[in-house]
């Protein structure tokens, strides 16, 4: 039962407009294959039957006239009587014989071949054939005689009706119909789902793409005007908290200057308490700092195209003047929509925390195999920062992007927790993982 359900996902359309179609495709095929098989199995049989049976009763009827009349004087009058009442042309050939059975079929998927067949075997003493094939306009008929072959030309319209050709296009047009005006219906609803989800997506990496304007069903217009009101509820909580941040900001900067101002108007004699003081003055500045960009999340910068080699490449070479021993692998450019600065940020902690604890640093760069997913993004791009030094234990790594995690940079735990914060931001993630070089891995996934 798993084999067949999973072969039915395979084959079923992954899209919303195609699992549509299909809902409506199967019901109007079973209901035009029903109507098909009443008509074909029902009125058509019988209708079949009752044409062959009269072409064969005439048949059958100038045999018998033939044989009780046998003079060529009868036969004439016989044919010429026969024409015009039956519609029939009729023939002799004196001394033939006929050959084989019944000829191929016409039309194998009416029932009008075997239905003459069986109506003339019904009929007629004598052996015959019918042969469809020769004549575009009429049945040849061959009638085996004491002393002849028989020959008739029965017109194709005696069994056959034109009917049977108004019903086939009428169920395949009107099939091709409804389905042509489904599809076109709901295509229009699916475009605008599509275009609700890939602003949704926008949204949730960062992009500004503004406001939706509400189109298709009702439901659909009603979740496009409930998206548009929860991003303008986001982005008003945004600015709300980043002006309070900044007023934070401002009031707890202000006592710490003049508390640095004051320890700088310290005597000769404190020199040395005063430096101590002024160290965790800095540290604390330092950890306000970390903190407010922790909580502001670069929430108010937006998306914009920027070449990520030449990004990290940047930062490598900041980390080289800061002394530490660091390759980088890279392509020559891999231009990407990112909050430019944020991302700077998130790969600098990255490159700060592996600076901090290792003596090597390897940097790489690269754009991931696309992934037929059938879901969206289908492109990736990676960005790795090894380095040798004591890593994370396996069990603590999640642990790590705990914000003021004890055993995390510095002693803040709040390096790993923006990176992350940004990465998420972006779409992506970041995961920590044992170095080839012999301490900590952490790679940055990224939606291209």
């Amino acid at each position: 039962m798993k084999a067949i359900a999973r072969l039915i996902r395979g084959i079923l359309p992954r899209g919303l407009l195609g699992r549509a179609l299909l809902i409506i495709l199967l019901p109007l095929l079973i209901l035009q294959g029903v109507a098909l098989q009443l008509f074909y199995g029902g009125h058509l049989d019988i209708i079949s039957r009752r044409l062959a049976g009269g072409v064969a009763g005439d048949v059958g009827m100038v045999t018998e006239l033939l044989i009780r009349f046998p003079s060529e004087a009868d036969r004439g009058w016989i044919f010429h009587e026969a024409a015009w009442r039956f519609d029939m042309s009729f023939a002799f050939e004196p001394g033939g014989v006929i050959g084989g059975g019944p000829r191929q079929s016409w039309l194998p998927i009416l029932p009008l071949e075997d239905d003459l067949v069986q109506a003339l075997g019904e009929r007629m003493r004598m052996p015959f054939d019918a042969d469809w094939q020769s004549d575009p306009r009429s049945v040849i008929i061959r009638v085996q005689m004491p002393d002849g072959v028989l020959h008739v030309e029965a017109p194709r319209k005696r069994l056959f009706f034109g009917t049977l050709y108004l019903f086939v296009i009428w169920l395949v047009g009107t099939s091709l119909l409804l389905f042509l005006v489904a599809a076109l219906f709901m295509k229009n609803q699916v475009r605008a789902i599509r275009r609700l989800a890939s602003a949704a997506e926008a949204f949730g990496v960062g992009r500004q793409h503004g406001i939706i304007k509400p189109e298709g069903a009702a439901e659909v217009r009603q979740a496009a005007a409930a998206f548009n009101q929860m991003q303008g509820r986001i982005r008003r909580f945004i600015d709300q908290r980043t002006e309070v941040l900044a007023g934070i900001s401002h009031d707890l900067r202000t006592p710490l200057t003049r508390l640095r101002l004051s320890l700088a108007m310290l005597p000769a004699e404190a020199e040395e308490d005063a430096a101590a003081m002024g160290e965790d003055v800095s540290e604390m500045e330092r950890l306000i700092a970390t903190y407010l960009a922790f909580a502001r999340g670069e929430g108010t910068e937006q998306s914009q195209p920027a070449d990520l080699a030449d990004l990290v490449r940047d930062l490598a070479a900041k980390a080289l003047r800061d002394g530490a021993e660091l390759t980088v692998a890279a392509p020559d450019s891999l231009v990407l929509p990112v909050r430019v600065d944020a991302l700077r940020r998130c790969v600098g902690n990255l490159l700060d925390n592996a600076r901090r604890h290792a003596a090597r640093i390897a940097v790489a760069l690269e754009e991931l195999p696309r992934l037929d997913t059938g879901r969206t993004p289908s492109r990736w791009v990676q960005i790795t920062v090894d380095d040798d030094g004591p890593g994370i234990p396996e069990a603590a790594r999640e642990e790590a992007f705990r914000p003021f995690a004890s055993f995390s940079a510095g002693g803040t735990g709040l390096g790993l927790a923006i990176a992350r914060d940004i990465a998420r931001a972006h779409g992506g993630d970041i995961v920590l993982e044992g170095s080839p070089l012999g301490g900590l891995r952490a790679r940055i996934r990224l939606p291209a």
